[in-house]
C-alpha cells in the first residue's frame, strides 16, 4: 500500500473512532450523573449476579471447559503413577473435589461484589463506561480479589477435606514435596484452588460484562438500555 493510501486509511479510522465516541457522548448528554452511575451499578449487579449463579452451582466449574480446575502441572507425574498403579479413580475424584469446592465457595463473593458496587464513584463509573470490554471486571479484580480469596479459603479447605480421595491425595502430595526436585515448588493445593476459583469467577464476570456491552438482549432493564445503548 502506498504511503498516501495509508494516510487516508488512518484518517478514516480516526474519524470512525471520533464518530463512535460522539455517539456515546450525545447519548449520555441527556443522562444525569446519578443515572449514569445507577446504570453502571445495575450492570455490575446483573453481571456479577449472573456469573455467581453460573459458577456457584453443581458442575458450574466442573463442566465448564473454560474454567474447569485441573491438576497443577507439577502433579502430572504423581497422577500418572497413580493411574499406572490402578488408582486413577483417586485422581479423578480429587479433580472433582477441587471443582466442587470452587462451586461451593462462589456464592460467598456476592456480598463482597455488592459492597464494591456501593463504593463506586462517578469517576469510577465513567472510566468503566468508556473503558475496554472488561473494564468493570478489572475494577472488581482490584477492589475485591483479596477479600474474596480470604472468604474462599476456609470453604475450600473444608470442602476438599471432606472428600476421602482428597485427604489421601494431600498425603501423597506431602511425600512428593519431600523429594529433592520438588522442594522449591509451591504445593499449597488449597491456595491453588482458591486462585483458580478466582480466575474462573472473574472470567465469567468478564463474559457477562461483554454481553451487556454488546448484546441488547442482555440489557434487562430500561436504565441499562439508556446507558449502554450507544456502546454497541
Amino acid at each position: 500500500m502506498r504511503r498516501g493510501n495509508t494516510v487516508v486509511v488512518l484518517c478514516l479510522l480516526v474519524l470512525v473512532l471520533f464518530a463512535q465516541q460522539a455517539k456515546v457522548q450525545a447519548q449520555l448528554g441527556g443522562l444525569s450523573d446519578s443515572r449514569i452511575v445507577a446504570g453502571l451499578k445495575e450492570a455490575l449487579q446483573v453481571g456479577t449476579g449472573n456469573a455467581i449463579n453460573l459458577t456457584g452451582r453443581v458442575d458450574g466449574f466442573f463442566k465448564n471447559a473454560a474454567i474447569k480446575i485441573l491438576l497443577p502441572k507439577q502433579f502430572d507425574p504423581l497422577a500418572k503413577g497413580l493411574r499406572l498403579a490402578g488408582q486413577g479413580q483417586m485422581v479423578d475424584e480429587f479433580v472433582l473435589s477441587m471443582n466442587r469446592a470452587a462451586e461451593k465457595a462462589a456464592p460467598e463473593a456476592r456480598k463482597i461484589f455488592v459492597d464494591a458496587i456501593k463504593q463506586m464513584s462517578f469517576d469510577d463509573a465513567r472510566k468503566i463506561l468508556f473503558g475496554n470490554d472488561t473494564a468493570a471486571t478489572e475494577y472488581f479484580k482490584g477492589k475485591t480479589s483479596a477479600k474474596i480469596a480470604a472468604a474462599f479459603r476456609p470453604i475450600i479447605e473444608k470442602s476438599m477435606d471432606e472428600v476421602g480421595a482428597t485427604r489421601q491425595y494431600k498425603e501423597l502430595i506431602g511425600r512428593f514435596q519431600a523429594l529433592p526436585f520438588a522442594r522449591s515448588q509451591s504445593l499449597d493445593i488449597d491456595q491453588y484452588v482458591v486462585n483458580k476459583s478466582l480466575d474462573g469467577l472473574f472470567y465469567m464476570v468478564g463474559e457477562e460484562e461483554k454481553k451487556i456491552r454488546k448484546d441488547p438482549v442482555a440489557r434487562v432493564s430500561s436504565i441499562l438500555k439508556d446507558v449502554f445503548g450507544g456502546r454497541r
